[in-house]
Parts: C-alpha cells; structure tokens; sequence
C-alpha cells in the first residue's frame, strides 16, 4: 500500500466512514459491523469517522464495540466532530468533548473537526471559542490534529482559513457530479485548500448513493468499460487528485465493503479512458433533472422542519419514480414516508430546511414538485 503523502498515520486513501451502518430494525447490526471492521484493517487501512449526530447517537458506541473493544489503539485512526445542536455555550464544549472520548472507548481523536461550517454557524463556534477550545486539547493530547468540515462557499473556506491558520486538514463533499457544480463548489473548495496548503478529506464520494443507484443510459457508459463497479469509478474520482489525503464512504454490509477495498486498498486513480467514461456518464445524470440531496437528514435533524416532513426520502421518492420509472414508489410515500409524518404539501414554507441544506437546494419548490407527483 503506497503511503500517504499528507499524515504518515494515514495507511492508504480509503476511510470507513460511520454514517450509514447496517441496521437491524433501529438498532445498529454491531455483528456485522464487526465483520465489516475486520475486512477493513484487514486491507490495512484504518482511518474512521463518526460524529455524534450519526445513528442519532449510535454511530459513536458502535465504534467503540466493534473497533475501540476489537483492537489495539495503534491500529485505527479516529474523527469524531464537534456539531452546533450540542453545545450552547463555550462551557458545553468539554464536558460534551469528554462523553465524545467515552462513547468512542478512545483516549484521544486522532483528528477532531468542527463539523458542517458555513456562514450559518461559524459565528457561533467562533463565539464560543469553540476552536481555542479544540487547540487547547490538542495541546494537552487529547486530539492529534484539529480540522473542519465544511459545507458552503469557496468564499466563506477561505474566511475560515484566515481566521484560523492552524487549522490542518479541511473535508469537503468531492465527486463526480458536484465537482463544477456552482452550489456545492467541489471544485473551488478544493482550490482553497490548495492555496492554503491544506489536505483534504472527502465526504460523499458517491453521493449518498446517487453515484451507485445510476440510471441505466449512465450505467451502460461504464458497463461497457468492463466489471468493474459504479462506486469505483466514484470513489477513484475522488481520490485522485493530489491534494487529498483520505476520501471516507459510508457503507451499510459487509459486500460494499468488500468491493471498495477491492479497488481502494491498492488505490490507482483513473486512467485517461475511464475518466473520459466519468464524464459522459455525469452528463447523462446532468440531463435527467433529478433533485441532487445526498440524504444527509440535516434537514430533519434537531426538529429542523416543524410539519414533521421527511424531506430527504421525499425526495428520493420523486427521482426514483421519475428516473426509473419505479411506480412503488408511490407506495413509499403513501404508506411509509408520511404516515406518522407531514406530506410535501403540508410545507409552510417556512425556510428552515434551507438554511441548513449543504447542497443550497431550493428545497420549498423541490416540495412543490414533489406533492406535484404524487399527490
């Protein structure tokens, strides 16, 4: 495995990110993430990733029973987050930092980032002196290396950077589709952090699955490359250019995994023909109008949408139906996404999912287009 040019500790490219974990009913399938976590250090990787807003509080202890319990502290690498809903003050911060230590079962956070920064809450961590903090505990040991994540404008990356210089590693959401896209800005985050020298982490390789569950005009441009899977081609995209030091995937059984070690644990980037490929392929996804949510749930996190609307997989209703000309999905929303929950028409429009969206969509008129087809 070629080492990694950023962090010496970093064994490959290819981080097990801890947001979309198998699940048996509403609890975590801790068996077989423990399978999932032994092919993983198995491939001799080891850097992961969790926050405490994953799982709504599980993602953290499943680390702790399937790789913290498992394994000796020299063998994984770990990226817990500082999230705005669990802190009020600067007082909440460690305290809060403290529980983080102990549902992992970690002494130290390898790296530790204040998660999801933006125009909408910079200002609040930085009231908080939420970043002091982090330096401070880096300080006495408790974390190796302080970092954000971020979700906004190249604008606003670079603000963050000036105010803060210490700050050593910056993860964005980089792939295929959102690389030029003027919402996300994939391309010109990554632009930043070249300028300020600082090494990326990569978050949605895949898209929240988008970049697997392709439609069949893209799909057949990378049939015809060979067996290879659609997430390779995805997380290969991702993984390729210099300045990133770790690409992360959430994967939900043991399969998934075993396919992207396949191609990520002995990482070669994409070669000229496949990139071309990458290409055609995001351009036919480009021209099929499909609503571009990653299914994040910051939306319906914290009680975000007061009609109770189950944004995230309204939406995924709606371009599953129109894509793949899927008519159970019609069934999903009638019978599973709002029973118990609000239907797209019932939005008020109030905004609130907006100012939180990473991606900027315009989530009201998406609503709109939503109750359109199905009700």
């Amino acid at each position: 495995m070629e080492a990694n040019k950023h962090f010496d500790e970093m064994h490959g490219k290819f981080g097990f990110g801890l947001m979309r974990l198998p699940m048996k009913g509403y609890e975590i399938d801790i068996p077989q993430v423990c399978e999932m976590v032994d092919a993983f250090i198995g491939a001799g990787l080891n850097y992961f990733d969790t926050a405490h807003g994953y799982h709504n509080g599980m993602s953290e202890t499943a680390f702790r029973e399937s790789v913290a319990k498992r394994y000796s502290r020299d063998r994984f690498l770990i990226t817990d987050k500082l999230t705005d809903p669990y802190f009020r003050s600067g007082a909440d911060i460690r305290p809060f930092f403290e529980k983080q230590l102990e549902w992992c079962g970690v002494d130290y956070f390898d790296f530790y980032l204040m998660h999801a920064q933006g125009a909408i809450n910079y200002d609040k961590f930085k009231r908080c002196r939420a970043y002091e903090t982090a330096f401070d505990l880096k300080k006495e040991g408790k974390i190796r290396h302080v970092g954000i994540s971020f979700h906004d404008t190249a604008e606003v990356l670079e603000r963050i950077l000036k105010d803060y210089p210490e700050i050593e590693i910056v993860q964005i959401q980089l792939n295929y589709l959102d690389y030029e896209d003027p919402a996300v800005q994939s391309r010109k985050l990554l632009e930043i952090c070249e300028k300020y020298s600082k090494p990326v982490v990569v978050m949605e390789p895949v898209k929240g699955g988008s970049l697997v569950r392709i439609p069949p005009d893209a799909a057949r441009v990378f049939d015809e490359m060979g067996g290879a899977s659609y997430a390779s081609y995805a997380l290969r995209f991702a993984a390729g250019f210099d300045q990133v030091a770790m690409v992360i995937s959430g994967m939900s059984d043991t399969g998934q995994m075993n396919d992207n070690i396949s191609f990520m644990a002995d990482f070669k980037p994409l070669d000229e023909k496949e990139k071309g490929a990458v290409a055609r392929a995001c351009s036919v996804i480009k021209g099929l109008n499909a609503i571009p949510c990653t299914a994040c749930r910051y939306c319906i996190e914290e009680n975000h949408c007061p009609k109770d609307i189950s944004i995230p997989d309204l939406f995924a209703c709606r371009n599953t139906k129109l894509i793949f000309n899927d008519w159970n999905q019609n069934y999903y929303y009638d019978e599973v996404y709002t029973v118990g929950h609000g239907k797209a028409s019932d939005c008020i429009e109030c905004g609130m999912c907006e100012r939180i969206c990473p991606q900027h969509l315009p989530i009201r008129e998406h609503l709109k287009e939503v109750a359109a087809v199905f009700e």
